[in-house]
């Protein structure tokens, strides 16, 4: 519709005073006539027509208004508007050169958003936006108009990444207007703090200890969670989220998740509330023994491996530990690694329970007959066995009988007389990989020992010395060490004596070593045989003191001879004769 006046907007005519007078009485008709339509006002509008640029819409005025399509909503470049619908505008001007009111759909919602905005600052009332983009110092939200949220405003914890926040549509309380510099300030945390003051206060009612509620995991720490119960925080510990034993409570919890928690205390000077989320199940281990008695057989999952073994879990909640001697019967196992490795299923026998220290001791050994037990029939003691050296040691050598079964032949045990003094002295006798013969002296099952000896396989010449060597003979041999209390003569083959100072002879102040040094061929006299200790005490002086006695026996024997004389001699010749 064209208006039937051509003089262009109000207050555009120009010229005489009378022109001027005519315009005032022009406006002044109009406003008369069209109440609220006026520029500055917010007017309902009919669409009429929808054009390439302009919509044509109907306010009640004696003339149309335009308003520009690019006001309206547009989705894949069509405009969102028909016919017939109804919209708010804002009138810029009531006629332009082409006799038409010009019109602002932007303008109308934007100033119907200023006053949403105005009404929410005065209520303390909540509005809604969406977060558009990061700007400095936090956040653009769109709520109709553009508005800023500071990054203190966000959330009731601060954020170092805002990212997770665009996209998002929130409720905010309007902290500060400036509608002049068309500034808005908005803060969500004031929105959070609020509800979390309202769900707090529902919270109190009911939390107290034993009550079981629900909770959402707000922060996972290594040490716990802390759940929030409705505007309280309470913490569940590691050690209250399972009845078996877990690293992190990762494995268990996430943020965000929904979980059901029994109050363990409350602390109601404090605020702090303890949770629980294992105490909703029955602890496990007080059915336990009835599940796994002692020799059953039983399967499980290696939750972990230390030094000294690794742990089992039989079922959640119930672990076993495999000791690592008890991994192998013969093999010596360094490392449990070496045997099992984390996450492996396994088969163990169960050899202890200790229901009140919650232990389970588990054998892998047991799952295959004892090897140990077989030796003893295979070998029994006092039976000749040979085998390679393993290892040898400074107490003795190891020799391989079985697979993986080594016997110890103790130093103690090589020779009847030789002693080893010198632990390098056995590296002479033995090299790793030799052949060597011995005898069983002892099978420890229980402690998996073998014993052997080597000086077993021929007689000890200690039982027999006292009658090859009774005390009274004479013996010759080399001295063989020289000690404070006396030297020592070898006898006869690894048999040695001790000649105490005391029976050496010698006299007071001689130096012993000079008048016997190490080789020097001695003979001394057997004064005692001790086969228990296996000693033998041989005296030196003793032949000396013999020889002197034996000599002055002579000498006695030659003095007391009856003289013969030359008469004797004549009558035992005649009798003689007279015979």
């Amino acid at each position: 519709m064209v208006s039937s006046f051509s003089t262009g907007s109000f207050g555009g005519f120009k010229g005489s005073e009378g022109e001027g007078a005519f315009a005032s009485e022009f406006e002044a008709l109009m406003l008369g006539r069209f109440g609220n339509i006026r520029p500055g006002k917010i007017v309902p509008a009919v669409v009429t027509h929808i054009g390439k640029e302009m919509v044509s819409v109907d306010i009640g005025f004696k003339s149309e208004g335009v308003v520009p399509t690019e006001q309206f909503p547009h989705v894949e470049g069509k405009i969102q508007a028909q016919v017939g619908d109804t919209v708010d505008v804002f009138i810029i001007a009531l006629e332009n050169e082409m006799g038409q009111v010009l019109l602002s759909k932007e303008k109308a919602d934007q100033k119907k958003i200023w006053e949403r905005v105005e009404d929410a600052f005065k209520a303390d009332a909540k509005i809604t936006g969406k977060v558009i983009q990061k700007v400095k110092g936090g956040l653009q939200v769109d709520i109709g108009i553009p508005a800023f949220l500071p990054g203190s405003q966000i959330d009731i914890r601060p954020h170092r990444n805002l990212d997770k926040f665009l996209g998002q549509d929130y409720d905010f309380k309007v902290l500060k207007i400036t509608r002049d510099k068309g500034n808005i300030v908005l803060s969500r945390r004031a929105v959070l703090l609020s509800e979390r003051d309202e769900l707090r206060t529902a919270t109190l009612k009911v939390l107290q200890e034993g009550v079981i509620m629900e909770g959402v995991v707000k922060n996972v720490t290594d040490y716990g969670a802390f759940i929030d119960l409705g505007g309280i925080d309470g913490l569940l510990h590691i050690t209250d989220i399972s009845w078996g034993r877990i690293n992190h409570p990762s494995e268990k919890l996430s943020v965000g998740q929904t979980v059901p928690v029994v109050v363990l205390k409350y602390d109601h000077e404090k605020g702090r509330v303890s949770l629980g989320m294992k105490q909703l199940q029955q602890d496990p281990w007080q059915t336990a023994h009835e599940r796994f008695p002692i020799g059953g057989r039983v399967k499980g999952r290696v939750k972990s491996v230390t030094d000294y073994g690794a742990f089992v879990e039989l079922e959640e909640g119930i672990e076993g530990l495999i000791h690592v001697s008890e991994m192998s019967w013969t093999k010596k196992v360094r490392h449990p690694s070496k045997i099992v490795s984390e996450g492996e299923s396994v088969e163990a026998v169960i050899l202890g329970f200790d229901s009140e220290q919650q232990r389970i001791s588990l054998g892998l050994k047991q799952l295959l007959p004892n090897p140990w037990e077989q030796l003893q029939s295979i070998h029994p003691v006092g039976s000749k066995v040979t085998g390679k050296v393993r290892s040898i040691t400074e107490f003795g050598i190891f020799v391989g009988i079985e697979d993986g079964i080594d016997g110890l032949v103790h130093i103690s045990d090589f020779s009847w007389t030789k002693r080893i003094k010198d632990p390098k002295e056995i590296q002479e006798l033995f090299k790793k990989g030799d052949d060597v013969e011995a005898v069983v002296l002892d099978i420890d099952i229980s402690n998996e020992r073998l014993s052997l000896g080597i000086k077993q396989l021929s007689e000890d010449p200690w039982d027999t010395i006292a009658q090859r060597h009774p005390v009274g003979t004479k013996v010759k041999g080399a001295v063989t060490a020289i000690t404070e209390f006396g030297i020592f003569v070898e006898i006869e083959n690894g048999v040695e004596g001790l000649i105490h100072n005391s029976q050496l002879g010698v006299e007071k102040g001689q130096d012993v070593a000079a008048l016997y040094p190490v080789g020097t061929q001695i003979e001394a006299e057997v004064t005692n045989v001790d086969t228990g200790e296996r000693r033998i005490s041989l005296s030196s002086r003793a032949i000396k003191e013999r020889g002197r006695k034996d000599s002055y026996d002579q000498y006695m024997g030659e003095e007391e001879a009856p003289r013969v004389t030359f008469g004797d001699l004549i009558r035992e010749q005649m009798k003689g004769d007279k015979e």
